[in-house]
């Protein structure tokens, strides 16, 4: 069953999508696996108290990448996708994603025993997700 928020709009996520040069100059953009489905995304979460949107997408991929870096302050795009919730409904979540230069990527980060890591072309991201809006957003933010 799809559950809506309270006032029938999808929930409301903010993410990342962190870019880096890789050593042979190609751009590489990273992926984590989510928790329970083991797809891979991009890292994402709920809005945070206190912080801007870009703020908390910065911190999401922090936790969840162990990202450190210069994070844009506007969306790049949105996207649509239905999360499986633990009772096995679904809700629509739309997802502002925010372009994250990464500068830094640390060896240890809260859920590094949770999701695996890695780097992909933009290309091999678009063809790995499993959301359509999410792997357009990809291929958009990467033209070059």
């Amino acid at each position: 069953m799809m559950i809506p928020d309270d006032d029938g709009e999808p929930r409301r996520q903010v993410g990342a999508l962190p870019f880096r040069l890789g050593r042979d100059g190609t751009l590489k953009v990273l992926l984590v696996t989510s928790r329970e489905s083991r797809r891979w995304v991009i890292p994402k979460g709920w809005p945070m108290k206190g912080r801007k949107p870009f703020q908390a997408a910065a911190r999401e991929a922090f936790e969840e990448a162990g990202l450190r870096g210069a994070v844009g302050k506007r969306p790049i795009g949105h996207y649509l996708y239905q999360k499986r919730l633990k009772n096995l409904d679904a809700v629509l979540c739309q997802v502002k994603v925010f372009p994250l230069k990464v500068r830094k990527q640390l060896k240890h980060f809260p859920e590094e025993h949770q999701r695996e890591l890695r780097w992909f072309t933009p290309a091999e991201a678009a063809e790995a997700v499993s959301e359509p809006g999410l792997a357009a957003i990809i291929r958009a933010a990467c033209r070059t």
